[in-house]
């Protein structure tokens, strides 16, 4: 009998085996934990991501955009230190412009001083102009040149785009920050997204170094910040006949966008 309840313990575990079957019971899955510093950058990006459609801007004018705002004023700069290329001739240009723009009086004023050593000019040349709707006045060493004419009027419609170029694409840096009073994006570019304006490469140009930021204002679409510094090589600038090797600097700047500004007749005309 003893016997008998002890095969009897001996069995019981091996029915309750059989009558459950071979089930086995899977833990539900974990989701993917994201590393920590991966999920830091994440939200970095995501809290410095521009609007959108502004992933990507095209500004190869720097100051496109401008026209259609309703007042502004910004500084440009220009210059170069260099040599005539493989001579030990040393050579610089410097140009220097301050414009500002009321879009309601059609009115714009330009004042510059430009210093061009690379085309042989012996004194800088320093002009204001100004454009009045359909009038335009150029003011020359204390001067004004009323019979400037077609001069007056190109002078008045200097653009930085047409002096300093600008960028044909740039992708977000997913950064913010305000400058010169307005709340921007920085975006990164190449050399090869560089529009050079006043530069012409050739065969045997090099574009040995750049560095540069851009601010864009997706509130007004503009550019309020493009600085830009290049090492080049066996380049033509300002239309020279001569090439030249050395740096490059880029400096633009936009101010009081929004702002009209009261713009008048020169002195003196």
């Amino acid at each position: 009998m003893k016997a008998m309840v002890r095969l009897m313990l001996r069995l019981i575990p091996l029915l309750f085996l059989t009558a459950c079957g071979t089930r086995v019971i899977t833990p539900p899955s974990l989701p993917t934990v994201m590393p920590m510093e991966a999920a830091a950058t994440a939200l970095v990006l995501t809290e410095n991501a521009p609007p959108a459609g502004f992933e990507t801007v095209s500004f190869p004018t720097i100051d496109a955009g401008l026209p259609l705002l309703p007042g502004w004023r910004y500084e440009v700069a220009l210059d170069f230190v260099g040599v005539f290329a493989r001579t030990p001739r040393t050579v610089a240009a410097a140009s220097i412009a301050e414009v500002s723009f009321n879009q309601v009086a059609s009115a714009r004023r330009v004042v510059a001083t430009i210093d061009n050593d690379i085309q042989g000019q012996t004194d800088p040349i320093a002009y204001e102009a100004v454009r009045l709707g359909p009038d335009a006045f150029l003011v020359r060493e204390g001067v004004c040149l009323s019979n400037a004419g077609e001069d007056a009027q190109i002078a008045a419609d200097f653009s930085a785009g047409a002096l300093v170029g600008g960028v044909q694409q740039a992708q977000t840096a997913a950064q913010k920050a305000v400058i010169n009073g307005h709340e921007v994006w920085r975006y990164t570019f190449t050399t090869d997204d560089v529009v050079f304006a006043g530069v012409q490469l050739m065969d045997n140009s090099r574009i040995l170094a750049l560095t540069g930021e851009l601010w864009v204002s997706p509130t007004y679409n503009a550019v309020i910040r493009y600085y830009l510094t290049a090492d080049v090589e066996n380049v033509l600038l300002f239309d020279t006949a001569l090439p030249v090797t050395g740096s490059l600097r880029i400096r633009y700047d936009v101010f009081d966008v929004g702002i009209v500004p009261n713009l008048n007749v020169p002195f003196g005309c």
